[in-house]
């Protein structure tokens, strides 16, 4: 990635809290203008952690972050007014209405956009008289992305953005960050939900035990995992009447309740063979079903992994 390109940057990035727990272990990754780059991992994975250091709240223990090519912790006067910050959880006072929470805001922002804009774009412009102390959770998120976006960020951090919304909430909240994104806002966020990484992400990141474990596009990290057949044989057949394994490029296989899992990582080879052994022998395979691996399988078998490499040092 050519280096004027390169809007976040973390290049062994450590945190330790006292003397010693190390929540990061030497993340390293880059983030491109107009990218949206997704960090995933388990609770104390370590995500939170970096998005504190790359919002300049916290000076790393070891190695560096680049935002917009200054550091965001000692150089925050020039980054923070170019960047948004969404966190886990907002801190507004009850007794304020919207409106009057959106307006104490901009107050603090230069170059703010119109409140009202801000409530219309995540869906609160109808809310704008009601005390926060009222609103739903789901709701709360919401006015709490409308205040990352009043500065109309260059850089977008975006800490769990959809948690506490309903399915319509949290697809709308997607079209706006795709919105946000073909605009050119660099977007960076952490999530719990493996189908809004499969959804927004142009790349991601895996963490565990403070280390990447996994990064490229979504495609690139299911890649990684084999991919399954899975289907059921005829009363008469076994699994030991189909070819051998080797011969269908299988890597593994199993049933389960009567049906046959092959694992490969050559699907359309071994789907192809498996075809033309069914078709020579007259037999039907039950629910045919052939597919790359998840996220989620990608996801839960790093996360269901022993120590990380240093863990525990």
């Amino acid at each position: 990635m050519d280096s004027a390109e390169k809007v976040i940057e973390a290049v062994g990035v450590r945190r330790r809290y006292g003397a010693g727990f190390e929540a990061v272990r030497g993340v390293s990754f880059e983030v491109a203008r107009g990218e949206l780059f997704a960090l995933l991992g388990t609770n104390g994975a370590g995500k939170t952690s970096v998005m504190e250091l790359l919002e300049g709240l916290a000076r790393p223990s070891g190695g560096a972050v680049r935002v917009l090519g200054r550091d965001p912790h000692r150089e925050r006067a020039r980054v923070r007014p170019r960047t948004g910050v969404m966190l886990q959880e907002g801190g507004f006072a009850p007794d304020l209405t919207v409106g009057q929470t959106v307006r104490m805001w901009a107050g603090c922002v230069s170059g703010s956009r119109p409140g009202h804009e801000a409530l219309e774009l995540v869906g609160l412009a109808q809310r704008r008289d009601v005390r926060v102390g009222q609103l739903s959770g789901g709701e709360r998120r919401r006015l709490d992305l409308a205040l990352a976006l009043l500065g109309r960020p260059e850089v977008l951090f975006l800490d769990e953005p959809t948690t506490g919304l309903d399915t319509q909430g949290r697809h709308d909240t997607w079209e706006l960050v795709r919105e946000l994104r073909a605009g050119g806002t660099t977007v960076l966020l952490t999530t719990h939900y493996l189908e809004e990484a499969e959804a927004l992400a142009d790349r991601l990141a895996v963490l565990h035990q403070g280390r990447v474990m996994a990064c490229g596009t979504p495609a690139q990290v299911t890649g990684a995992r084999p991919a399954r057949i899975g289907f059921g044989l005829p009363t008469g057949w076994h699994l030991g009447d189909l070819p051998p394994l080797p011969e269908l490029a299988v890597l593994a296989h199993e049933e389960r309740e009567g049906r046959v899992l092959l694992h490969t990582d050559r699907l359309q080879y071994s789907l192809s063979a498996l075809l033309r052994w069914a078709d020579e022998h007259d037999v039907a395979l039950d629910r045919l079903d052939a597919r790359t691996a998840s996220l989620e399988e990608a996801f839960l078998a790093i996360a269901g992994a022993g120590p990380a490499d240093g863990a525990g040092r």
